[in-house]
């Protein structure tokens, strides 16, 4: 049994994570964490709150309840979402013995080390680069990246090579299945999912939108998700004159029917100021699982997640021009766009199904509860 650490169980954006649990067939998982948010359907998950925080270091040193709980249960390796969950969840791992398996997903090694040291992220972060190094150095902890260029990116940072495994997250291709509407029957619709801050691009679709706008003037754009951007982006719209919808944060059911409905899939990221980066986009695999064309400046995703000119389109980062030039080129050939659509379908399938993609962490959880940390490699 595997315990699957995330101190808010759990944020809408985080479906990734319950479906990676639902997807395990020979290990059992856990979900464990302080507050629960009742955000996400989680019936069929097993859910332990720790409830004993208010004493956390004897919590940690197994005094307290929570502790004797889990031991009970008998716990064989505790699997961290983020780098920052790691180093909290660290103490627990150690005091129950077990190993421990940390999924890095993209701002816990993206952004700059000197934010995280000036304060940037609370005061109680400051340590947080110094303390991940710090746990990259035991033999019973290691980690995965959710892309190549995130593994990359980790060894960048100072964890080594050995320690850093790269993992897809994979998706579910049944839920997330082509829809009835051929794509050419639907409207000249773009749709966007993903959290309304920076790092995202959101700004970057919208400016394309309105250099689209002037040869394909019945372009709509919808997007799905919510964040601290959202009134700056409805203004932004406003003031290009973007026909765009805001629908907020939507369940995976909901977000299912607005890619039903649209033609291109789009996900403009780009690094942040202070280096938050897509670690894959997850979004960008469940467009493609539908039947949708995409097109995407994504860290990670744009090239490991997309065949250019097969399944999509990949850009540069900020090049607007070139976005809308290739959102254009999909809109002016329905043709190409669905034989584009049918290649993403049998790209995701092919590469991409949750069950392969959890098949090969469990094998990572089966070498981590051998201890044979130092040879981990998939």
């Amino acid at each position: 049994m595997a315990l699957v650490y995330r101190s808010d169980i759990l944020p809408q954006s985080e479906t990734f994570i319950r479906e990676q649990i639902i997807a395990c067939r020979h290990w059992r998982g856990v979900l464990i964490g302080q507050r629960r948010l009742d955000e996400l359907e989680l019936d069929g998950l097993e859910v332990a709150l720790l409830d004993g925080w208010k004493s956390p270091v004897c919590n940690w040193l197994g005094l307290g309840p929570d502790i004797q709980t889990l031991r009970r249960m008998r716990p064989r390796l505790l699997h961290a979402h983020f780098g920052p969950e790691a180093v909290a969840a660290a103490p627990l791992a150690r005091a129950l013995g077990i190993p421990m398996l940390v999924s890095l997903h993209g701002y816990d090694i993206n952004i700059h080390r000197d934010w995280w040291e000036k304060g940037q992220g609370g005061a109680r972060m400051r340590r947080y680069p110094t303390a991940l190094l710090k746990l990259a150095q035991r033999r019973d902890v290691h980690f995965v990246a959710v892309s190549e260029a995130l593994r990359a990116r980790a060894i960048v940072y100072g964890i080594a090579p050995e320690k850093v495994t790269t993992c897809y997250i994979g998706v579910d291709v049944t839920k997330f299945a082509p829809g009835l509407i051929p794509l050419a029957e639907r409207p000249p619709r773009i749709i966007f999912v993903g959290r309304l801050v920076e790092k995202k691009g959101c700004d970057i679709l919208l400016r394309a939108m309105a250099m689209l706008h002037r040869d394909f003037p019945a372009a709509e754009l919808d997007i799905v998700g919510d964040g601290p951007l959202r009134a700056e982006l409805k203004q932004l719209a406003r003031q290009l004159d973007v026909p765009a919808r805001f629908l907020g944060a939507l369940p995976s059911v909901q977000v299912k029917a607005a890619l039903d409905q649209a033609r291109i899939f789009c996900l403009p990221s780009v690094r942040a100021a202070n280096g938050d980066a897509e670690g894959f986009g997850l979004a960008l695999l469940e467009a493609q699982a539908v039947g949708l064309p995409v097109v995407s400046s994504a860290f990670g995703g744009a090239r490991e997640g997309i065949l250019h000119g097969e399944t999509g389109y990949h850009f540069e980062e900020g090049d607007v021009g070139t976005l809308s030039d290739q959102l254009g080129s999909l809109l002016a050939d329905p043709e190409k766009a669905a034989v584009m659509g049918h290649n993403a379908r049998a790209f995701a399938v092919s590469r991409f199904n949750i069950h392969n993609c959890t098949a090969a962490l469990e094998w990572l959880y089966d070498q981590m509860t051998e201890l044979n940390t130092d040879r981990l490699r998939i």
